[in-house]
């Protein structure tokens, strides 16, 4: 498959079922530091449970609704990106990422994110792209920041996360704003 370099003995590859030891094995790596703010620390507990995931994505990549990639240091995967919704014929989409606490810093997430968002913008017309963040993420919402998006609101009590009512700050960029910014990635 495809590998693209983020600079700094990164990459970004796709993520896929076959690759679920690896998966797992970075998940428990990082799982405490990944579940502080989303549920895919829970959803990956165990081989099956991840192997499901990757597989509900490589699903969403067949039907064009949405798409994974990890993302490898020094040929290890220490996290991802991910269109967790993807509509090209509403020329919408919704990225998200994750990353274990031994690659935060670094900016992986702000560059893998970039590659993606040009992917969506320039090849397959997107016009919005959404993030979705938990306001207690203050490393995710610095992504929002770091992509020139706009803070849209506040979903207040949106969803239940182990057990607690969480809120989710939306912030989006439009295609011309993308353009506009020359955030082109390539």
């Amino acid at each position: 498959m495809f590998a693209i370099s983020l600079g700094d003995d990164a990459e970004l590859r796709p993520l896929e079922p076959w690759r679920a030891e690896e998966f797992l094995a970075h998940m428990d790596r990082g799982r405490e530091y990944v579940g502080q703010h989303i549920g895919l620390a829970d959803a990956t507990a165990d081989l099956d449970s991840a192997r499901n995931w990757l597989q509900s994505y490589a699903d969403k990549t067949a039907t064009d609704a949405g798409r994974l990639y990890g993302i490898w240091l020094d040929g290890l995967l220490v996290g991802g990106v991910l269109f967790k919704v993807f509509d090209a014929a509403a020329g919408n989409c919704e990225v998200g990422c994750w990353l274990e606490p031994a690659a935060a810093g670094r900016g992986l997430v702000t560059r893998a994110a970039r590659v993606i968002i040009d992917w969506a913008v320039y090849e397959r017309g997107i016009h919005r792209v959404e993030w979705m963040v938990s306001p207690k993420n203050t490393p995710s919402v610095n992504v929002a920041k770091r992509l020139g998006m706009t803070r849209e609101g506040l979903l207040r009590a949106t969803y239940l996360y182990r057990g607690v009512r969480q809120d989710a700050e939306v912030w989006s960029i439009l295609a011309p704003e993308w353009r506009a910014a020359g955030r082109d990635a390539r």
